[in-house]
């Protein structure tokens, strides 16, 4: 199974944010909301990852990230969307490697 790390960015009462990273280079970021009785996420992968690395990367987030959590659910939908990041838009100034681990995001 390949080394993919996640790296929280953000921690709500009901959400998380990570940034997903395999052997040190950025390749996604997963979203994950906290309903009442279901999680729901969004897994958003590097064109790179193969169909395997997706697999793998939602048993990941399935049955170990969120287990890890502890949080009782009847139910889990995760959305996996694949493509390029186009880069990060915010109205305060940003620094990408303040916020998020050092690894550059941009066009």
């Amino acid at each position: 199974m390949p080394g993919f790390y996640f790296e929280r960015e953000v921690r709500t009462q009901t959400s998380e944010c990570y940034n997903i990273l395999e052997e040190g280079k950025h390749i996604g970021r997963l979203d994950i909301h906290f309903a009442t009785s279901m999680v729901h996420g969004t897994l958003i992968v590097d064109e790179s990852i193969t169909q395997d690395g997706i697999q793998d990367l939602a048993a990941i987030v399935d049955e170990d990230l969120l287990d890890a959590v502890g949080v009782e659910r009847e139910d889990f939908v995760l959305h996996i969307h694949q493509g390029r990041d186009l880069g990060v838009y915010s109205n305060n100034e940003f620094d990408p490697g303040q916020h998020n681990g050092g690894h550059p995001q941009g066009a």
